[in-house]
């Protein structure tokens, strides 16, 4: 199943090892087949507060994900980035293609009804 690393990135001042990580970041994705769906975007803000930008990469599933967040080469160039960019970054697994979001609804009624198990357990990631 499809796994997103998703950055939500402040605002930096330009600097010389922001553009290098930029420049060298692909080629730590390749190995694991990532690939860029959103990046550096300004998001159009509907509810809520969110400064900053946004980066989406699409890996195959969870395990490609973590095999690149701690991969060699991508370790080398991440200080690039956190040394000047403050952020949040999340990897999470995608839905099955036909996920209904109804089936979680159930399951969360079932919680709070006592018979069934927490949300923690079913829902969105399967």
């Amino acid at each position: 199943m499809t796994a997103y690393a998703i950055a939500h990135l402040r605002e930096a001042a330009p600097h010389p090892d922001i553009a290098e990580y930029m420049e060298r970041i692909t080629e730590t994705l390749a190995p694991y087949d990532g690939r860029f769906l959103v990046h550096g975007a300004q998001p159009e803000v509907k509810e809520g507060d969110w400064p900053g930008h946004v980066v989406v990469i699409a890996f195959p599933g969870t395990a490609e994900a973590w095999a690149w967040w701690d991969s060699p080469a991508y370790r080398e160039i991440a200080p690039l980035r956190s040394r000047h960019i403050d952020g949040d970054i999340i990897v999470v697994p995608g839905v099955p293609e036909h996920y209904d979001p109804a089936d979680t609804a159930k399951v969360f009624r079932e919680s709070l009804s006592g018979g069934g198990e927490s949300l923690s357990g079913k829902g969105a990631a399967r």
